[in-house]
Parts: structure tokens; C-alpha cells; sequence
């Protein structure tokens, strides 16, 4: 780690603060008005859907219960000039890249990070996709330079994100006093107390705040990033970091700008809460859960909470610690909401008068005019992906769907697991496949060929949409004591801290029964492999993508695995499974039994 990038990620976010002493733009002239007037406008959970997303992605209920069709990069650009003016901020939640369709992950995101930047979005906090394929990675999308492996895309040399990404609670994992002492040095002002913060603190990853102006008072965003990350992302990319928590980490940040004289502060968390499904995004339906202990433990200099990660949409009003009001929101995701948020800052106290904050949450619609540059920006991108979208890699005989089964396996999940079996029998010597349900983004369907002839036609574009991880398929040797442990970790109440069930979808030759009755430990039972009885004592070679193998989602026992074997990505995989099948019927999810 260079220390002119620990520079930028401490220095760079409060170095410019110092110039908060000296005399402001309201300051200059006359005596300023009492207040002025703030806008932001805010997107989370974007996830590359350059194009308008398909299906239920891209439906969502509006402010009068009717369902209606949302997103599409032309359309939040054309909803973003209608709701912008001159007091208005943009700003971002997360997961603006990763997991991304291949009109973006086919040029590693540098489209989706150009348009949020021709929009105009100047601020977003990390999530965890952001992270995907990697720390290194996730810089280069920050700061440019072409691909290590790949190299430049057709659009030449990435100049950086026009937008700040920040990250209150990713610390490095190995701190140096060089780093430290470059960094105060910049700081200049306060560097006393700020080196006391510093120390609690450690040496941020990235940059934790970001200060914008706006009618002459500046306004403070603090970045955090669900704290969950390293269970959710490939291990190996981030092995130089430490997920801090994020109330502890947004403290910390908040007392920073308060150092440097930012008392509106708005804190950017991916991370949030669930809904009552059906609600209209302007309600506050969130179930209290790991979003709601953040907005309402983080400090109370704290103004409002904008939120993501949980791909949910809604307007809530939560007490912070000293029993103050203020705004927990989230606007859903794929670029369907836009949350726009209004208040006043008192120009004395520099402060967000909260009783002046009101917020909506604008669906998306695409009855408006789609806007042009923007539009012939997404063609250009489309073209340039169409000949690897466009190719076809085999037929379905019917919709081959996500949706899980009561015993929580789909038919596209059985079938993303026995292609990986089949790509890591020789070699690996798999004998079973597990696949992660959360990795399985999208469903087949039967009329979605590019020409909608409704032949069952696969396309490699509808293959990467299903699996746009590029994770790579390996090879593990467990006991049947330890699969049978990684299976108990599907469920939560065990020491891996599962946060709610995440069935694994099993290949076809796998059957076992489960009891969510039963207490942890004791619910999986007749575990067999082509139909012979697994025993705690014999090894079993597991295939799985590098993300369960690391330990994500909390499978912590798949760490445990040994002589491990690496393959081809699984989005390679998937397609050789239908170059070897034609034709593919949905398979039958029948290979778990639900006992009482």
C-alpha cells in the first residue's frame, strides 16, 4: 500500500476541511438568511442495470398500490433532471457495481461508473459488491487505469469515478506509522485531537467522509459498508482489510467532521432492513433488524440515515440516543427509486433543522421520456457487448425459474449445481455440488431469446445475467461430519452467526432431509450420494464457487475443507453444462425432504 493512497484515503476526505475556519461563501457580504434549503437526491443497489432490468426487477409498487414498470439508466437520468435544482446533492448507498448484467461486467463496470458520474452523483459509500472483485480492483474503479488482465475497454483508458466512494469502516488491516504520520501532516488543523481519533480509529481503507457545499454550509457524508462484508464477498480480495462496526466506525467519522466544523451530516449505509412485501415505497415498513441498530445507535450530531443493501424501499422516522427525531430511508434497487430528501441548514449553527426534513421516495416510471444522451450512451455499450450477449449456448424446454420450493431449492439452482459437478468431475474429482442461492440472479425464461421467437433459445448474455459473479468453481475434500456442518450452517442460531436461512441448492445427486424444528445441530438427517447413506467418517469432494469455499454466507465450515481444486469460472461452467445438453428441461427440485 503506497502512502500517497493513504494519503487520499484519510487526508484527501479532510484535508481541504481546514478551509471551514476560514470565511465561507454564505459568510462573504451580507448577513446570510436565517436557513437556506438542501436537496438530495439519492440511488442505492444500482447493480449495472444500464438497460431497463426484466421481470419482477423491474416492477415495483407505487405511492397508490399499482404495479408498474421502473428502472433503466435513460429513464433515472431523465426522473434526475426533472427533481434536480440548484441546492441539490447526489449521492449513492452501495453496490452501484457487482453482480451487474454483461452489458456492464463485461467491461468490469467502468459504463455503470460513467453514467452515475455524467448524472451526476458526487458521493457514494462502499457495499459489499463494490468489493467483489477485489480491494486492488475496487481502486482502479476509483481512481483509473486499465484492467491488470484485461486491459482497456473499447472506450480507451479508465480516467476514475467522477464520484467519491467512502468507507467509514473498512480499516486496513496492518497499520504503519507512516501512513498515520502522512496523513496528519496533510490534516493540518486539529491534529492533536485528530490523531486521537486516528489512533482509536486505525488507517482507513478508504476515505471515511465526504464534504460537499451547497448555499454556503457544507454538508458531511459518512460512508459505511455492512459489516457482514467479509462473509459475503470472495475472501482472497479482501484479505488487506478489517469491516469495522459500523456504528463504532460512523462515530468515530462523525466527531471527524465535527472537528472540522460539518454539523449537517447524513451517514450513507449499505446496509438495511426488510419490508412488509406490498407496501408502497413512501411507507415505513422496515421490520427493525441490522439497518434499524445503526439509525438509531450512531451518534446523535448525526442528521439522518440513508440507507441500502437490502434492496427494500421506505420512509421511516427512528430516535437517535439523545431522543431526537431523524430520517432512516431506503430507495429498493436496480435504479427504481430515487430517494429525495429537502431540508434547511441554519446558516449560524451550521446544523439540519430536522423538523424541515421531508422525504419521498420517486419511483422510476418509464412513462416519461427516456433521455437521449443517455440513451444513445447505453446503445453504444449494448453494441459493444451484442456479439458475446447475442450468442446462443443451448435451449430450455420451458422457464427454468429462481423461485425456491418450499424445501428452499429451485430448479435453476439443482441446475447451476450438476453443471458444476459435471465441470469439476475430471480434475476435481467432485462428487456433489453445492451452489449458493444468492448467486443465482435471475431465471431462465423461455421467451426471453434477443429475437422473443419463444424457442427456448439460451443466450451466453442470459446465461451471465443468471451467474455475473465470474466466480471460480473449486474443489473441496470435507468429512461427511463437516459437510453435514455446513449444512447446519444454512440455519440461523449457530456459532456462524447465519443471519436468516440460505438453503444451498444441491446437484441432482445429492438428497438429505432437514428438521427446522429441530434445534441447531440436529436438523440435517439421511444424507446420501447417488442414493448410498453418508457417513461422518468417509471424504466427500465438494464443488463449489470460490466464494462458499472461502466461507461466504456464513458457511464457515467450508474453510475447513482440504486439497482444494480450482476450475473454470462458474459462468463457463454453466455454459459447457449446455454445450454438453442441448436441450435442458427444468429439473425437478426434489432433492430435499422437509421433515416436521
Amino acid at each position: 500500500m503506497s502512502r500517497s493512497f493513504q494519503r487520499l484515503a484519510l487526508a484527501g476526505a479532510l484535508a481541504s476541511a481546514g478551509l471551514m475556519f476560514a470565511t465561507g461563501p454564505a459568510e462573504a457580504g451580507n448577513r446570510p438568511a436565517k436557513t437556506v434549503p438542501v436537496r438530495l437526491l439519492s440511488l442505492n443497489d444500482f447493480h449495472g442495470h444500464l438497460e431497463p432490468p426484466t421481470g419482477s426487477s423491474g416492477r415495483l409498487v407505487d405511492e397508490t398500490g399499482a404495479t408498474v414498470e421502473a428502472g433503466g439508466a435513460a429513464y433515472i437520468a431523465a426522473h434526475m433532471e426533472q427533481l434536480t435544482d440548484s441546492n441539490t446533492i447526489k449521492v449513492a448507498q452501495g453496490d452501484l457495481i457487482g453482480a451487474t448484467p454483461l452489458i456492464s461486467a463485461a467491461f468490469h463496470d467502468e459504463p455503470s461508473v460513467e453514467f452515475l458520474g455524467k448524472i451526476g452523483i458526487t458521493t457514494s459509500a462502499v457495499g459489499n459488491h463494490e468489493f467483489d472483485e477485489g480491494y486492488d480492483e475496487l481502486k482502479r474503479i476509483m481512481y483509473g487505469g486499465c484492467h491488470p488482465v484485461d486491459g482497456c475497454s473499447p472506450a480507451g483508458q479508465w480516467k476514475g469515478a467522477k464520484y467519491d466512494y467512502i468507507g467509514a469502516n473498512v480499516i486496513l488491516k496492518r497499520n504503519t506509522g507512516g501512513a498515520e504520520k502522512d496523513a496528519l501532516a496533510a490534516l493540518g488543523k486539529n491534529t492533536g485531537a485528530i490523531r486521537g481519533l486516528l489512533r482509536q480509529y486505525g488507517v482507513p481503507a478508504l476515505p471515511p467522509v465526504s464534504i460537499r457545499w451547497m448555499n454556503g454550509v457544507p454538508v458531511g457524508f459518512i460512508g459505511l459498508v455492512t459489516r457482514t462484508t467479509p462473509n459475503i464477498v470472495t475472501a482472497e480480495g479482501i484479505k488487506d482489510l478489517e469491516f469495522v462496526d459500523e456504528v463504532k466506525a460512523a462515530n468515530v467519522a462523525s466527531k471527524l467532521l465535527k472537528l472540522v466544523g460539518v454539523r449537517a451530516q447524513v451517514v450513507l449505509v449499505h446496509e438495511g432492513d426488510q419490508v412488509t412485501p406490498g407496501q408502497s415505497p413512501d411507507a415505513c415498513s422496515a421490520q427493525p433488524g441490522a439497518g434499524n441498530r445503526i439509525a438509531t445507535q450512531v451518534d446523535a450530531e448525526i442528521d439522518m440515515i440513508l440507507s441500502g443493501h437490502s434492496h427494500q424501499a421506505y420512509l421511516c422516522t427512528v430516535t437517535d440516543p439523545k431522543g431526537g427525531k431523524r430520517l432512516y430511508s431506503q430507495g429498493g434497487s436496480f435504479g427504481r427509486v430515487i430517494t429525495k430528501v429537502d431540508f434547511r441548514v441554519d446558516t449560524r449553527t451550521r446544523d439540519v433543522v430536522r423538523s424541515s426534513v421531508v422525504a419521498d421516495n420517486q419511483v422510476v416510471t418509464r412513462t416519461v421520456t427516456p433521455d437521449p444522451e443517455i440513451s444513445q450512451f447505453v446503445q453504444t455499450w449494448k453494441d459493444r457487448v451484442s456479439t458475446v450477449a447475442n450468442k446462443p449456448i443451448g435451449k430450455i424446454t420451458a422457464d427454468i425459474v429462481n423461485t425456491a420450493a418450499p424445501s428452499g431449492e429451485s430448479p435453476l439452482g439443482n441446475l447451476i449445481a450438476d453443471g458444476q459437478l459435471a465441470a469439476a468431475k475430471n480434475g476435481g474429482n467432485a462428487q456433489i455440488a453445492l451452489m449458493n442461492p444468492g448467486g443465482v440472479r435471475a431465471s431462465l425464461t423461455y421467451a426471453s431469446s434477443p429475437a422473443g421467437e419463444g424457442d427456448g433459445v439460451v443466450t451466453y448474455g442470459e446465461a451471465f445475467t443468471v451467474q455475473p459473479f465470474n466466480n471460480l468453481l473449486q474443489v473441496v475434500t470435507l468429512t461427511g461430519a463437516q459437510l453435514k456442518t455446513v449444512l447446519e450452517q444454512q440455519f440461523p442460531g449457530g456459532p456462524n452467526n447465519q443471519a436468516f436461512t440460505k438453503i444451498l441448492q444441491p446437484s441432482s445427486n445429492f438428497t438429505y432431509s432437514y428438521s427446522a424444528s429441530a434445534p441447531w445441530g440436529s436438523k440435517i438427517s439421511d444424507m446420501k450420494i447417488d442414493g448410498v447413506p453418508v457417513t461422518d467418517t468417509q471424504t466427500i469432494r465438494v464443488a463449489a464457487n470460490n466464494f462458499l469455499v472461502g466461507g461466504g454466507d456464513a458457511f464457515a465450515a467450508f474453510t475447513e475443507g482440504t486439497d482444494v481444486w480450482s476450475g473454470p469460472l462458474d459462468i463457463d461452467a454453466f455454459a459447457a453444462h449446455f454445450a454438453a445438453n442441448p436441450v435442458i428441461a427444468p429439473p425437478v427440485p426434489d432433492h430435499i425432504t422437509v421433515t416436521p
